[in-house]
């Protein structure tokens, strides 16, 4: 039995929906290995960058906490 030819929606070009093939099933193999070789914007953080996101998310976190969890008297 043949595979499902499909049009990719990027490039418009056909291609075979085989079921082991990485990435979308409506993107060729091409559109599809070129959009996972994007790291996502994600950049690396130093120590003190870590630390200030800690932090300011344990604030974050007591202040939900005495929002939620207050006695209102």
């Amino acid at each position: 039995m043949p595979f499902p030819i499909k049009v990719c929606v990027v490039c418009s070009e056909e291609f075979e929906l085989k079921p082991d093939k990485p990435g979308f099933a409506n993107r060729c193999w091409e559109c599809s290995t070129a959009e996972a070789d994007d790291d996502g914007g994600k950049q690396k953080m130093d120590a003190d960058e870590r630390k200030s996101i800690a932090e300011a998310n344990e604030a974050r976190r007591a202040a939900m906490k005495n929002l939620l969890y207050r006695k209102d008297s």
